[in-house]
């Protein structure tokens, strides 16, 4: 008999390198699951052994705009506060949460599936990146296997007791997006973007996907929002003037608060270690996402 451990191990090498085989039954059989989870009626449960309070998904639409920065801050700082914190890095193709926290460890299996990598503020993450041999190997991969990655995440995957599982998904609104908010059941989203209006006019393509999928929208979140000189103390915008709060008025969204350029943060994250930052600005947001989640004001219910 084939245990939990072999089953999972499988399944994982399967998606690992199944690019390398071509066009095969089991793609066919993703592509299946694909079409379904199109139709709108295809959801998947979560693992036997997980139990999860509120599934939290990071958008931003357009790459680059520091996403995967944000989704780690706000894990770690609900972690600070001794919340049970989960990470899903769903962005398959290029993953960031592994470097920014610092983890380098693999996955250890179980009898009832894969158990996510500790880091060390305690944060629960599972990331494909965990799983390649070199963390700069590539995956190759179409839409399909993409979304099959993604769907194990959540089914494959002994999340255990978590008050927040954050979602980091990849720019856009292509497979990787739609498998989260089709087949995963998101209490909300968290849109970043930055000053700059080319971020701007994307993220708003995010924000009409959600509202037509009818998914709560806890807010916006304004990344590289000017640059403090250490020397004079005078404002930078480098990206332009701050919009976060306008747009997210003509929106009718929640403001969760604009985190300005800091070169200590780039240093904190290229060293694995977001979980040791703090600023006013990171507080200020998790004070007003915490606000949103508590008293239902979300998109979903303007």
């Amino acid at each position: 008999m084939v245990g939990g451990k072999e089953i999972v191990q499988n399944k994982l090498r399967l998606l690992t390198y199944v690019h390398s085989l071509g066009y095969n039954q089991y793609e066919h059989m993703l592509i299946k699951e694909a079409l379904t989870l199109e139709a709108g009626n295809f959801q998947e449960p979560c693992n036997e052994h997980s139990r999860i309070g509120q599934v939290i998904a990071v958008m931003s639409g357009k790459g680059g705009v520091g996403k995967s920065s944000v989704t780690a801050l706000i894990a770690s700082k609900l972690a600070q506060q001794g919340k049970r914190v989960g990470v899903l890095d769903a962005d398959i193709t290029g993953p960031s949460i592994p470097k920014l926290l610092g983890i380098h460890g693999k996955p250890e299996s179980c009898p009832g599936g894969l158990l996510p990598v500790r880091s060390s503020d305690g944060l629960d993450v599972m990331s494909l990146n965990l799983l390649l041999e070199e963390e700069d190997q590539p995956v190759i991969w179409r839409g399909p296997l993409i979304a099959g990655a993604v769907k194990q995440f959540w089914t494959d995957v002994v999340w255990g007791d978590l008050d927040f599982l954050i979602i980091d998904l990849p720019p856009g609104t292509g497979d990787a997006p739609l498998t989260v908010l089709q087949s995963l059941p998101v209490d909300g989203l968290v849109l970043v973007s930055t000053p700059q209006d080319l971020a701007v006019m994307i993220v708003k393509k995010a924000i009409h996907m959600a509202r037509s999928m009818d998914v709560p929208i806890l807010g916006l979140v304004e990344n590289m929002s000017g640059l403090t000189c250490p020397h004079c103390g005078e404002l930078i915008e480098p990206f332009g003037p701050s919009q976060g709060a306008k747009i997210s008025q003509e929106l009718d969204l929640a403001y969760l608060g604009g985190l300005p350029i800091n070169p200590k943060f780039r240093e904190l994250c290229d060293l694995g270690q977001v979980e040791q930052y703090s600023s006013q600005a990171v507080d200020a947001l998790i004070d007003n996402l915490q606000s949103v989640l508590k008293g239902g004001d979300s998109d979903a219910k303007r």
